[in-house]
């Protein structure tokens, strides 16, 4: 049974820290950027080119205005993102998942009631969610954050502890942030803030949270370590 398990990798990808994890599973950091951003790109286009779209193509005119029809193509290449993650990985992704869910779930709710306060809302519950989860993480002793970058870096427990509890919060800004444009703008003040505005925005924070990580590296310790040895 245990060797079956072994040869079967998990649907969901393994915790970082699992030693049963392999380098396969583990999608290059420029090729996750594009399945994670491809979506938001596609919901961009379709909802500022939603009537040229239509005239292309007229079976999307069934969605109904540009957000519809944005929002239709959104889920769509949603799912491609997913499936192409599986394909190379032969698991899911744990936080694009959850955030796939939900886009699924108000997705279809805007496209059937033709009301795009759903969609507009996905943003606040998936960052609330995801906020919220590493935040409870935190409170059980589990630094979840790793999911997201352990690819990227390799820090002790005491760094993962605080870049998990600094995102958390970040999340929580980020659902703020949604609720407050989305009442307050345009429908396509909201797309382009969503696409080109909480980019920047993550970029900014993701950036000043290099300190923090340069201090608890594991690698650069090694090296010290290394260095001192001699």
């Amino acid at each position: 049974m245990r060797k079956k398990d072994l040869m079967s990798p998990p649907i969901l990808e393994r915790d970082p820290s699992d030693p049963q994890k392999q380098k396969k599973e583990a999608v290059n950091p420029l090729l996750k950027l594009v399945l994670e951003l491809g979506p938001l790109m596609v919901f961009f286009f379709a909802n500022a080119r939603g009537a040229w779209l239509v005239q292309k193509f007229p079976a999307l005119g069934e969605f109904g205005g540009p957000i519809f029809v944005a929002t239709g193509l959104f889920m769509a290449a949603t799912a491609i993102a997913l499936i192409a993650s599986w394909l190379l990985t032969r698991t899911l992704p744990i936080m694009p998942m959850v955030s796939g869910v939900v886009v699924f779930i108000f997705g279809a709710l805007t496209l059937y009631l033709q009301d795009d306060i759903f969609i507009k809302m996905k943003p606040t519950i998936v960052n609330t969610l995801f906020g919220g989860v590493l935040l409870g993480g935190l409170f059980f002793g589990k630094s979840l954050l790793g999911y997201v970058f352990e690819s990227a870096f390799n820090l002790d427990a005491e760094g993962w502890r605080k870049l998990t509890f600094r995102w958390g919060l970040f999340f929580l800004f980020l659902a703020l942030v949604n609720e407050v444009v989305w009442r307050n703008f345009s429908t396509d003040t909201w797309v382009t803030f969503k696409v080109w505005g909480i980019m920047p925005i993550t970029l900014l924070f993701t950036f000043s949270q290099m300190p923090l990580i340069l201090r608890h590296s594991l690698e650069d310790k090694t090296e010290k370590a290394g260095k001192a040895s001699k």
